[in-house]
């Protein structure tokens, strides 16, 4: 045998061993209005693998996950799965097997985890729906995924995690070829992902292949087999997840070098905010603390502790049963959010979409929701007003849009976020709560963010910081609150916040 032989047949085998496409796209671009989202991209999806897709927001993800499932046609290039071309028809994906999860769960909370599992499909004889075929039916694919749960079970009663699982089931059922997973992780407990982790690898194992998306590169390092980055619409390269590590993975997301926040030394002023003794039935005990002007006080603690709910009766969203809240020594009326606002309190919720923006309204309309009452006269909006600030503070922000006046729903996550922010800052109060305000963004957008808000800190303004990612906590807080089932369980100063401090008290204190 000769030598060209025995390198002819070496590069057989490689290909032989090589893991079988399932779904290839070539030459993939996609535009909008304004935008080019896709620019002749390839990517494929194998059989028994994980490949983790990548980029900063704004990078084209969300628009290839539409395109595989279904909702978009390419302007040009295509999309084949086991040699079927894709197009714009989601019955059409998911019969050819292409199934999505998506962050929130789309699940009907009032039908049982049957019914979920088999929607759209339910076993019928002679017209009539046929319950115990239902059952057989989801039984034998919940049992691969989530075996503890009970199939009569409203599915609004499941957790977040559960109700991921149905959705999986409900894949498994279709017997779908290909698991879209986006941002699948992102209101899990650290047991509850562990839990996903080991469904997926289960799944890698039976040959589905998977796309997982995700900002937590802990995650992908985790979980994933395959690595492919887009930038700015743009493919920048796809490689096994052997011959990377966390920064050359930020690299190709971001093209440069992304600077670690720094916290600075700076003066702590008088108190701006105290709670005093806020309780609500089931929910808050008892809680007491300080904020000072030029502080960012971090809160953290599991999910479920009661972070977001103290947030929201502080701003008046949500009622409580005792206690108060002071801006400035003067008391803020209770279920008042409109009296927390002029009293100088912000408020940027954990859910961008559903708490803080209207989807359907221009970036500049949700920019000035806050000032309605500086942009209006005799109960007409000054549209010149709306645009001088809104134009303003997207330049402040360096919010990337077309214009003011295109929809925010329009933009990616990190820049939607900077349109939340821009709404208070255009305000200027005195203190801003922030849930967590890097949930879902980039790495490039996190860093942004996370030097504006040491930035805010500087000029005097008094930050709380609701995180469930210890190191931002760890990074950028002067002082940490810990959470636990409804009460404070530790205030640390920054010198004794640990990862294990924090995570002690959050689960035993």
């Amino acid at each position: 045998m000769t030598v060209a032989d025995s390198a002819g047949l070496t590069a057989i085998a490689a290909v032989a061993h090589e893991p079988r496409q399932i779904l290839l796209a070539r030459g993939v671009t996609k535009s909008f209005p304004g935008v080019l989202a896709l620019d002749n991209v390839d990517f494929d999806v194998r059989a028994g693998e994980v490949t983790a897709l990548l980029g900063e927001n704004g990078a084209g993800k969300s628009t290839l996950i539409k395109l595989m499932a279904g909702f978009y046609t390419p302007d040009s290039g295509e999309i084949t799965v086991n040699g079927v071309a894709l197009h714009a028809d989601p019955a059409a994906a998911h019969r050819i097997g292409v199934a999505t999860i998506h962050q929130d769960a789309h699940l009907v909370p009032a039908m049982t985890v049957a019914e979920n599992i088999m929607l759209g499909r339910w076993p019928s004889r002679y017209g009539w729906l046929s319950m115990q075929a239902q059952r057989q039916k989801a039984h034998a694919a919940l049992a691969l995924v989530a075996p503890h749960l009970n199939l009569s079970t409203p599915a609004g009663r499941l957790s977040p995690a559960d109700q991921q699982l149905i959705e999986i089931a409900r894949a498994i059922s279709e017997d779908s070829k290909i698991l879209v997973m986006d941002e699948p992780t992102t209101s899990l407990s650290p047991p509850e992902i562990d839990r996903l982790f080991n469904v997926v690898n289960d799944l890698k194992g039976k040959g589905l292949g998977i796309v997982f998306v995700s900002h937590w590169l802990e995650e992908v390092f985790r979980i994933a087999d395959r690595v492919t980055v887009l930038r700015d619409g743009r493919l920048v390269g796809t490689k096994p997840i052997g011959e990377l590590d966390q920064d050359k993975v930020i690299r190709m997301m971001v093209g440069r070098e992304v600077r670690e926040t720094v916290l600075t030394e700076r003066p702590i002023g008088d108190v701006v905010m105290r709670v005093s003794n806020l309780s609500r039935e089931n929910v808050l005990n008892d809680i007491s603390f300080e904020v000072r002007a030029g502080e960012i006080v971090g809160m953290a603690g599991l999910v479920g502790a009661g972070r977001s709910e103290l947030a929201a009766c502080i701003f008046g969203i949500d009622p409580y049963d005792s206690g108060s809240v002071e801006i400035g020594g003067t008391s803020v009326p209770p279920s008042d959010p409109r009296s927390a606002i002029e009293a100088g309190i912000g408020l940027v919720p954990e859910d961008r979409r559903r708490q803080a923006l209207v989807g359907l309204m221009s970036v500049k309309s949700n920019v000035t929701l806050s000032l309605l009452d500086r942009v209006s006269s005799w109960g007409f909006l000054s549209s010149a007003q709306e645009e001088s600030i809104a134009n303003r503070e997207i330049r402040s922000l360096g919010v990337k849009t077309p214009s003011s006046k295109v929809r925010v729903s329009t933009l990616s996550g990190g820049n939607q976020q900077k349109v939340v922010l821009a709404r208070w800052l255009a305000r200027r109060p005195k203190i801003l709560i922030l849930d967590e305000p890097t949930k879902g963004i980039d790495v490039g957008a996190k860093s942004e963010i996370s030097e504006l808000i040491l930035r805010l800190a500087e000029e005097g303004m008094a930050i709380l910081l609701i995180s469930s990612e210890l190191p931002e906590i760890l990074s950028m807080t002067d002082r940490v609150l810990v959470m636990r089932a409804g009460r404070i369980s530790a205030s640390l100063t920054r010198e004794q916040a640990t990862g294990e401090t924090i995570m002690s008290y959050a689960t035993t204190g």
